[in-house]
């Protein structure tokens, strides 16, 4: 006899919850990106040079940019403020 997840005490519960924790990593990492995009706006990344800039291209398009490396950034591990959103929202669901 094969075993099947519905045989299984439990594993429906299981389920729904990887997918909430999947769901709320992937909310906890968007938020990280934004918060690396303003703090790399606000440091200079992106804002067009004076002497052989990409003139109005660049001015408009730098803004994707500057959001793929903040993106990039918390691929590689960011700063840990997705994995602290994380587990205080993760919190939060459990007990309410």
């Amino acid at each position: 006899m094969q075993v099947t997840p519905d045989m299984i005490g439990g594993a429906k519960l299981r389920a729904p919850a990887v997918k909430a924790d999947t769901e709320l990593r992937a909310v906890a990492d968007q938020l990280e990106a934004s918060f690396l995009t303003e703090m790399l706006k606000s440091a200079g990344l992106g804002k067009s040079r004076d002497s052989f800039g990409g003139g109005a291209g660049e001015d408009q398009f730098s803004s994707f940019l500057v959001q793929a490396q903040a993106e990039k950034m918390v691929a590689a591990g960011g700063i840990g403020l997705s994995e602290s959103l994380f587990n205080a929202l993760k919190g939060r669901t459990r007990e309410g």
